[in-house]
């Protein structure tokens, strides 16, 4: 009989990872070269490596900030000391550029990194508001927990030409169209990296990458196992809401069961109270207050409804109400109703709560990965579109399924979300308004007062005063009982003639992959091939879709390649790149990139860069489907089979029932794109025949010139762009007449004179040529020994001639100048750091659905200090953001932001 048996090696490294001033670095990844096994340091450094290999071998050991180093193993080893060298952010590796790893300073485009080390820093409360700190970067804040990432200008609130990626999959709310910030995003803690891309990437990343993408990549449970968590606790401070409480929490668990088994879960939770609204100027009339009688005000709701105060007199007369002849004592003006503030139909909660878990399997030990990862969020907020919205108790789950190793992935994904408890405020006030009392009642009761008040020999400011007073008698007032009854009816009612809810429960399914064949082809060049599919499934019950017969469905599908090769001594590095998208909707779209990279300089120090890259935009699910009344217009997308389906009915003037012999009229969508006035000719006094056409996608041509170098103690970016777009998507307001049609020259022109019309937003595009340049420069130094000195300025401008297409709103919503700077040290003495930020923003004009207005310029102040206990692993953070209490805004119409207060402690967050 004979036996024999195999022995594995097995060997064992442990030690200590430091920098030059002898200081642990913690966080750091060991790993065995050319293979997937490694492990990370603890809070103090340390850390313990077994590999399934015997010496020699080598590892490396990398930190982000820091000069990777390659050890040489020769045997078991207990007390190993590696030293890193401190780098720069050029020495940093992003992924996103090209889609394979490669250090910024030879990156082909502009990008952003912000790491580990910069979240541990941020002065802001939560490290997605540090991304105001980045160069290039616009962060518009829509609430306390609702913030939106912008690059290079056409921001709003509905960000649809940015893309936000978590571990890869679109963090998009599908029936939105847009990112919620990070209120259902990612936890602090599990946070590895953050790759900001401004500028068109459509050549790689597809349909709506025309902007910017935002990736956010979280830890891996084979490389960063423990318990971690966080609390942070403080008051936001507001001259409209006064001083209140926040607190935000998180822990983060994860285990390494073997070297085939991994998991991981995170939870967190934010609550604290919004930043008010509480802007009443009249949109109507700057000029005036609420004495003015049709007075609309921006942060008021339920005044949007008026009527012609003369109009209502002559239906009363025809209906025997008021004597022959009374109608000729009413002016002839619109009258509004008394609105409601919008804190009195806002409680100004702010709530995030965040869960995800993911198991991690190798089957074989190596690179190759199985990843399955589901995600829920519910949150609580305020969100700015062509209305003010309560998302209440919104929910959105997503679910991943990946195979991947270092050569390809394959993943796909749902994106499922509920609108749960939300509403529109200006609905809520509308209809609260008509629960007490219909609109047909209130402006008789006015038209009737107003007559008996001029007969008593009144003024007409003081008739309309009494008039509003006996319209208004028993009106609703908040905080009783029955207006709280009411309130809650309202906001239950998914029907926005009765109520404001929001119903939804729209679904996106996306499958993407991708391989790079540079491990066979790398003689050459490096190739890669990908492509994806999406679907989405619009399920809104008719209240935001025109869904009401069930669910709407379409798909959109793309591939690409890329190559990329380096040439004359690995200093020039050339990459190409063409996509191919098609969506059933539309025809099909090509997307090239040319990128050329040269290192110049004896130590390789200098580098510059070329791109040329198209993109293109779908429309969006609103631009195609949306068929929802928001009060001040009624919003009709645009897609062919969506025009018919939009159908509504409305009451037409007593001089329009004597015109076409009916009380009410029946309006399609395709009426706003065949039978309407332009809005611009009908204020001139010359009503034309509106030319609006149906929505296709968007494109954009980008140049982009950069430069990036290492000069001494500076580390140097600059970049500059040039963007040329075609058919640029926007809206364009438009009066449909409720009779005749535009070019009848009578009837059309009567409705118009009886104020028989209906505002529509249309979904279009803009035949003028629109284009915007700008640029960035950063310089980053260490100044006075070891403290960190950053400087950035950002330059901004669009090119877009007004007067050839008076009714399109561009939305550029970008300040001209941004100015940002930081300033601090890491160590100022043992274990104590600190780090602080400016930023300055030059005044602009925003322009969205929800109102217009100038946003004055504004300085903003944050800082923090920190000091660590490395006996207990915990790291103490006091900071401040808005020190200088000068409340601002980013948007028209949004809550003053005022200042942060706050507390933190952090335990072994590494």
């Amino acid at each position: 009989m004979a036996s024999c048996f195999v022995a594995t090696a097995q060997t064992t490294i442990s030690g200590k990872v430091i920098d030059d001033n002898n200081q642990p670095i913690p966080g750091a990844n060991i790993t065995l070269k050319n293979s997937s096994s490694g492990t990370v340091t603890d809070f103090d450094g340390f850390f313990s490596l077994t590999v399934q290999e015997s010496p020699p071998f080598a590892i490396e050991v990398s930190s982000v900030g820091f000069e990777s180093s390659l050890t040489d193993i020769t045997s078991q080893i207990s007390d190993l000391i590696i030293v890193l060298k401190e780098g720069t952010e050029l020495d940093e590796v992003v992924i996103s550029a090209s889609r394979t790893p490669e250090r910024i300073f030879e990156s082909p485009v502009s990008v952003e990194r912000f790491g580990i080390k910069e979240i541990k820093s941020t002065p802001s409360v939560d490290f997605y508001g540090g991304l105001e700190d980045l160069k290039g970067v616009d962060v518009n804040t829509n609430s306390l927990t609702f913030k939106s990432v912008n690059t290079r200008g056409f921001a709003t609130f509905a960000n649809t030409r940015f893309v936000q990626l978590v571990d890869g999959m679109d963090n998009t709310a599908p029936a939105l169209n847009f990112v919620l910030g990070n209120l259902l995003g990612m936890t602090e803690l599990d946070v590895n990296s953050v790759e900001l891309l401004p500028g068109a990437s459509s050549a790689l990343y597809g349909a709506n990458a025309f902007n910017g993408i935002l990736f956010m990549t979280s830890k891996n449970p084979f490389d960063h196992s423990g318990i971690s968590a966080y609390f942070k606790g403080g008051i936001t401070s507001q001259e409209a809401a006064g001083d209140n409480e926040f607190y935000d929490y998180g822990i983060r668990m994860a285990h390494k069961f073997s070297d085939k088994f991994a998991a991981k879960a995170n939870f967190s939770y934010l609550r604290g109270t919004d930043w008010f609204a509480s802007n009443r100027i009249n949109v109507l009339n700057a000029n005036t207050d609420r004495s003015d009688p049709n007075y609309d005000g921006l942060n008021v709701y339920g005044d949007e409804v008026s009527a012609n105060i003369r109009g209502v007199g002559v239906a009363l007369v025809n209906l025997g109400v008021l004597p022959a002849g009374a109608e000729n004592l009413l002016p002839n003006q619109s009258v509004s109703r008394t609105g409601y503030d919008e804190q009195d139909l806002n409680e100004y909660r702010a709530e995030s709560i965040k869960f995800d878990a993911a198991m991690h399997y190798r089957p074989f030990a190596d690179d190759f990965e199985i990843i399955y990862n589901g995600k829920i969020g519910k949150g609580t907020t305020i969100y700015q579109g062509a209305n003010r919205y309560s998302i209440r108790n919104f929910f959105l789950q997503q679910h991943k399924l990946e195979f991947k190793n270092n050569n390809f992935f394959i993943r796909g994904y749902l994106t499922d979300e509920d609108a749960g408890d939300s509403y529109d405020t200006r609905f809520t006030g509308i209809n609260i308004n008509r629960k007490w009392k219909d609109d047909q009642a209130w402006f008789g009761q006015y038209a009737g007062a107003f007559v008996q008040a001029t007969l008593a020999g009144q003024l007409p400011e003081q008739a309309h005063l009494l008039a509003r007073q006996t319209a208004d008698t028993g009106r609703l007032l908040p905080g009783t009982p029955e207006f709280e009854q009411v309130f809650n009816q309202v906001t239950s009612d998914p029907n926005l003639a009765t109520g404001s809810k929001f119903q939804d429960e729209t679904q996106l399914r996306h499958v993407d992959a991708n391989y790079n064949f540079a491990h066979i082809t790398k003689d050459f060049a490096d190739i890669q091939v990908g492509g994806s599919f999406r679907e989405y499934k619009l399920n809104s019950s008719g209240t935001i879709f025109t869904d009401f017969d069930g669910p709407i469905q379409y798909a959109e599908y793309g591939i690409y390649t890329q190559v990329q090769k380096k040439m004359m001594d690995d200093r020039l590095k050339l990459t190409g790149s063409v996509r191919y998208d098609k969506s059933e909707l539309f025809d099909g779209n090509f997307s090239p990139r040319l990128s050329v990279g040269y290192t110049l300089g004896a130590e390789r120090n200098h580098n510059i860069r070329a791109s040329v890259q198209t993109g293109f935009r779908n429309p969006t699910t609103q631009d195609l489907y949306i068929g929802l009344n928001v009060g001040r217009a009624i919003l009709v997308g645009s897609a062919e089979d969506n025009l018919d389906r939009d159908i509504r009915t409305f009451d037409v003037s007593g001089n329009g029932q004597n015109l076409i012999g009916s009380s009410s009229v029946a309006i399609t969508g395709r009426d706003a794109y065949e039978n309407s006035f332009s809005v611009n000719s009908v204020r001139n006094g010359i009503p034309e025949a509106s030319d609006v056409a149906i929505v296709k996608p968007e494109k954009i041509t980008a140049f982009e010139l950069g430069y990036r170098s290492k000069i001494s103690r500076f580390v140097i970016d600059l970049s500059g762009y040039y963007n040329q777009y075609k058919d640029f998507i926007s809206t364009e307001s438009v009066l449909v007449p409720l009779y005749g049609k535009v070019g009848d020259g009578t009837l059309s022109l009567l409705a118009l004179q009886n104020d028989d019309v209906e505002v529509y937003q249309a979904y279009t595009n803009s035949d003028v040529d629109i284009k915007s340049f700008g640029g960035t420069i950063g310089v980053n130094t260490k100044i006075l020994g070891d403290f960190d000195l950053g400087v950035n300025y950002t330059y901004s401008k669009q090119d877009f001639d007004k007067k050839k297409d008076p009714d399109f709103r561009a939305e550029f919503n970008t300040p001209e100048h941004k100015v940002k700077a930081t300033f601090g040290h890491t160590d100022l003495f043992k274990n104590f750091g600190f780090n602080t930020s400016y930023r300055w923003s030059d005044s602009y004009l925003w322009e969205a659905s929800f109102g217009d207005g100038d946003i004055p310029s504004f300085s903003v102040i944050d800082a923090q200090i920190n000091y660590k206990i490395p006996k207990l692993k915990t790291t103490l953070k006091v900071g401040g953001t808005n020190l200088g209490g000068d409340e601002y805004f980013t948007a028209f119409g949004t809550g003053f932001i005022g200042s942060q207060y706050y507390i933190g402690l952090s335990i072994n967050n590494l």
